[in-house]
């Protein structure tokens, strides 16, 4: 039988803090070579001709809620994980808060399994720790399972871990990576309390980021590092959105020797305070999204590697859902299909160089979450890989959403860069704005 081989010619491959031009051929799953000039004599292979651009690894997000089982009115795996293809995301890892929420081996197998049969993109779940399923974590098998995920503050699916004994006990007991969402409880319901009753229920949504304040994330983060410290543990803080927070994490040793880490999502590097009254709660997130100094620096905590990774906390609402006032509007956006090209412009904009942004989006988290054979362009390793056209603009608008819920907080923003061509473990799954439809996800495997 003959292997399945592709040609990629002429691209800029960016990988390890380099840029070379150059081909990759791929063979079955794999990167077989990687040359200057690479030329080959079976007359079945398929070229592509990157024409210049970019080619980088598949992007792998360490956050996402594809909102199945049971919120599937919002987004499924299916439609989730295709739009994620269009926007060079190839692997992702979702979050436990759905309905089940998935903190039962038996509930997160179920989600295992449709993903199996539906997803576009290569998949992973993170297990949910609650007040009182301790033994069912220690079920969790780590070379099978992303890692465990616990709400120190409340959100969607309300799956609060608020019992400093128990918490203790989880950090103390597991061998998984610890990925926590940090906001405290006592801090918000007293800010809330205090909002409501100066305007009622119709807040205006820029008290969004004083009521889930930058004091709320510190308090919960740096309770979470010392208990990590005191343990042993390895953990990982989700979605950083403060310039207070940055300061409790570290650049002196290499990502594989770190025991904790950080991540910052797309929102909070692209939007401020100062975007509320234009958009209002269409970028009403947990975290809030806060002033134009702490995104400042976030920039500069992702780019002296305090931060280790960019992320998207894709999590859809309905537009009906979001359109509600502040109270009742949930928190939370979709951004699968324009994280890579969000970044790409902070590129253009000389934020951040493609290098360093193939670090935090592609290499780092394969490091993090010893994540098999993905990440890189290296020979041997499964065939995940990008094309970026840098210059060929578009606009976001309704009409080209992939989304389930149909609108993104991107909608009327123009991007330079374009994703052209997205291969899945050596499968042309995404080309030029069209889907193959080849069914090439498979489960990711940790090697640990």
């Amino acid at each position: 039988m003959h292997k399945k081989t592709t040609l990629i010619k002429n691209a800029r491959i960016v990988n390890e803090g380099k840029i070379f031009e150059g081909d990759v051929l791929i063979e079955d799953q794999y990167i077989k070579e990687i040359s200057s000039s690479i030329s080959v004599k079976n007359s079945n292979v398929t070229i592509i001709d990157a024409e210049n651009n970019f080619l980088i690894p598949g992007v792998i997000d360490d956050q996402v809620h594809f909102r199945e089982p049971g919120l599937t009115h919002k987004a499924t795996i299916e439609t989730e994980s295709r739009a994620a293809i269009a926007g060079g995301i190839t692997s992702f890892i979702e979050m436990p808060n759905t309905i089940p929420q998935a903190t039962t081996i038996e509930k997160l197998e179920d989600k295992f399994q449709i993903a199996a049969e539906t997803s576009s993109a290569n998949y992973s779940f993170m297990f949910g720790g609650t007040n009182d399923n301790l033994e069912e974590i220690l079920k969790v098998d780590s070379q099978k399972v992303a890692g465990l995920k616990l709400f120190l503050g409340s959100s969607t699916g309300n799956m609060l871990v608020d019992n400093p004994e128990v918490l203790e006990k989880i950090f103390k007991s597991t061998d998984l990576l610890i990925s926590v969402h940090c906001e405290d409880e006592a801090t918000i319901k007293q800010n809330t309390a205090k909002y409501l009753e100066t305007y009622g229920e119709d807040i205006p949504m820029k008290c969004h980021p004083e009521i889930r304040s930058a004091e709320a994330c510190y308090i919960s983060s740096s309770k979470a590092i010392k208990l990590a410290k005191k343990t042993g543990a390895r953990l990982h803080v989700f979605h950083l959105s403060t310039a207070k927070e940055t300061a409790l994490f570290s650049n002196k040793k290499p990502l594989k020797e770190k025991k904790i880490t950080a991540e910052v999502c797309v929102h909070h590097l692209w939007f401020s305070d100062e975007d509320y009254d234009k958009k209002g709660t269409f970028i009403k997130w947990n975290p809030a999204v806060k002033s134009t100094n702490d995104r400042e620096a976030l920039w500069k905590a992702l780019l002296n590697d305090k931060i280790d990774v960019i992320a998207t906390d894709h999590a859809p609402h309905t537009f009906e859902e979001k359109s509600n006032t502040y109270m009742k509007a949930p928190s939370g956006g979709p951004l699968v299909q324009h994280a890579l090209v969000a970044m790409m412009e902070a590129y253009h904009n000389g934020k951040i160089s493609i290098e360093k942004m193939v670090e935090k989006m592609c290499h780092n988290p394969a490091i993090l979450f010893q994540i098999e054979k993905r990440g890189y362009i290296r020979e041997g390793y499964f065939a995940d890989l990008v094309l970026v056209n840098p210059n060929n603009p578009w606009t976001v608008n309704k009409a080209n959403i992939l989304y389930k819920c149909g609108w993104s907080p991107f909608e009327g923003s123009t991007f330079k860069s374009r994703i052209t061509h997205t291969i899945l473990n050596g499968t042309i799954v995404y080309d030029n704005a069209h889907f193959t439809n080849h069914n090439a996800a498979m489960r990711l495997t940790f090697d640990r």
